[in-house]
């Protein structure tokens, strides 16, 4: 493994734990937020799969889900799942961060590129569903 695989494979662990935490926020959503999450699911299990089959390309092993994963907050009504969907998407803009500093060719550079791109946009969406300001972040990933 590179480092550049080690943090291809770290984003997707961060994919997985994204769909899962969705999934679970699915339970606590209606109407409007049901249609986003069920969008947003769509959108991290179609990144994982792209960035498993950079894993692949590369020589390495496809990463599988975990059993089971500890949510940030407890998720127990509308507002704590929207934290929790905002967590989420914060970590996967950590692990694109991560994945674009250590990227060694174009193609995994753009797939950071886009995946820290997406993933702001939707950690944009939760901060103004939540009514955290600013809706946006400069350096989206950044260590906080």
């Amino acid at each position: 493994m590179s480092p550049t695989t080690d943090a291809v494979g770290t984003a997707v662990d961060a994919e997985n734990a994204a769909i899962f935490t969705y999934g679970v926020t699915t339970a606590f959503t209606t109407g409007a937020t049901r249609a986003r999450v069920a969008e947003y699911i769509a959108s991290h299990r179609a990144r994982r799969d792209e960035l498993n089959q950079t894993l692949v390309s590369a020589g390495a092993a496809q990463r599988d889900p975990a059993p089971g994963y500890t949510l940030p907050v407890s998720v127990d009504d509308a507002p704590t799942a929207r934290r929790a969907a905002l967590a989420a998407e914060t970590d996967c803009a950590e692990a694109y961060r991560a994945m674009l500093e250590t990227a060694d060719t174009p193609q995994v550079r753009r797939l950071a590129l886009d995946g820290l791109r997406e993933t702001a946009g939707r950690a944009a969406q939760w901060r103004r569903t939540l009514g955290v300001r600013p809706t946006t972040v400069a350096f989206p990933g950044s260590p906080q």
